[in-house]
């Protein structure tokens, strides 16, 4: 049986736009790598509610996991709570445990729980929270999808607490090789080694360096033997 698989949907019209540099995906698939828990897609969307309800049922129904970033602030916006809602053929009310976290949280900074603010105690019926230890406005998770916050550091904090509650496989170990031929050089005897290791992958990545070309090749598996044994293979055939 193998690993758990994952995807990500990234949620907001700045990343489309360029505005902003998304780096939660490059973390997570970091975090779910480490896991044992394959991402296998990652969607963009901008901030229409059709095409978040629409990529969330795509992919909770093909992913065992889908982690979602962004829209669940107090802006006019941050739709996603209702939209994943919908999607799930409910409604995202403002829930009372959430209401009271973040009015004890604006009260003891003396700040004004406005009704901007009360928009991030909107949550699906059904859903459980995902704990912020951060600025306190929580995510949450609703059947196999988990909503959180598009700020890096809220969603670093909330993909560790929702990681810790998640069954994993083997982790994917790696190992890479830097070659100082081409990838014109390289694909054949590459590929051979592709078909004899079936079981691995293998991903070459050229590069130049001072008008030379080179190819770092990667190999990708499970079993710490296998990966030796075809590094072995490549530094016959390459050196190193």
């Amino acid at each position: 049986m193998g690993n758990p698989t994952a995807a990500m949907l990234v949620i907001g019209d700045e990343i489309l736009s360029g505005r902003t540099r998304d780096s939660n995906m490059h973390h997570l698939a970091g975090e779910l790598t480490k896991r044992g828990i394959d991402l296998k897609e990652v969607r963009v969307v901008s901030d229409e509610r059709a095409a978040i309800v629409e990529s969330v049922k795509h992919l909770a129904i093909h992913f065992d996991h889908v982690f979602t970033s962004g829209g669940i602030g107090p802006t006019h916006d941050d739709i996603t709570a209702e939209a994943v809602a919908a999607a799930f053929g409910t409604t995202a009310p403002q829930r009372a445990d959430a209401l009271k976290l973040l009015g004890d949280s604006y009260a003891a900074r003396g700040i004004e729980f406005t009704e901007a603010r009360k928009r991030m105690a909107r949550v699906p019926e059904g859903a459980t929270l995902i704990e912020n230890p951060v600025s306190v406005a929580p995510g949450f998770t609703i059947e196999n999808v988990h909503v959180m916050a598009g700020v890096p550091n809220v969603f670093e904090a909330m993909v560790a607490g929702v990681l810790a509650t998640l069954v994993g496989g083997a982790p994917l170990l790696s190992q890479n090789l830097r070659v100082m031929q081409g990838e014109g050089v390289v694909a054949d005897p590459l590929g051979a080694l592709a078909e004899e290791f079936a079981d691995l992958s293998f991903g070459s990545y050229p590069f130049q360096q001072d008008g030379v070309y080179g190819t770092n090749i990667v190999v990708r598996g499970q079993e710490a033997a296998r990966v030796d044994a075809a590094m072995m293979r490549l530094v016959e055939l390459f050196g190193t």
